[in-house]
Formats: structure tokens, sequence, C-alpha cells
């Protein structure tokens, strides 16, 4: 959000490219073009792992010397009576 064009080699739209050369040969009954290897192999996160050491980062933090919790009784609500509704007119008599 902070660039102002959207030009350069970093910006360019090779899934549309890619899209687009699938349609043409298919169009004139042409192979599918190759996609290239990438030159690297991707990076396999063990997600598991990353969140066992997430939660003991989080509990080695929250443990700073605190000590214990302590609890506390919740004082008992008090009851409110219901206001009567009055309607502006006065009472009937019978």
């Amino acid at each position: 959000m902070a660039v102002d064009k959207l030009e350069g080699a970093e910006f360019t739209d090779r899934y549309t490219e890619a899209a687009a050369q699938i349609v043409e040969a298919k169009r004139e009954e042409k192979s599918l073009p190759q996609t290239p290897e990438p030159e690297e192999p991707a990076k396999v996160l063990d997600l598991t792992a990353a969140l066992q050491e997430s939660v003991q980062k989080a509990k080695a933090s929250r443990s700073g010397g605190a000590g214990p919790a302590e609890v506390h009784e919740l004082p008992k609500p008090q009851k409110k009576t219901a206001a009567k509704k009055t309607t502006g007119r006065p009472p009937r008599s019978a």
C-alpha cells in the first residue's frame, strides 16, 4: 500500500500469463507449456512443532514469577424490584 506504482519485474502477473499460454496452446491444439522447476525446493514447516513451540514460549512468558493466581468470591447480585408501568391515566374506579 505504500507503493504508488506497481511496475517492475517483481510485479508481473505470472498467473494470468500462464493461463493465457494454456488457453492459446489448447486453442491451437498444441501440447501444454512446461512449468519451470523452482531453483530451491520450498521450505516445509511442521505446523504441530511450531504450535508447540509457540505454546511453550507463551507459558514461559506468563510464569515470570507472578505466583499463583488469587481467587476471590464474587458478591451476590442484589435483586432489583421491577418498576410498575404507568400509563399516565388515573386508575379506573369500579
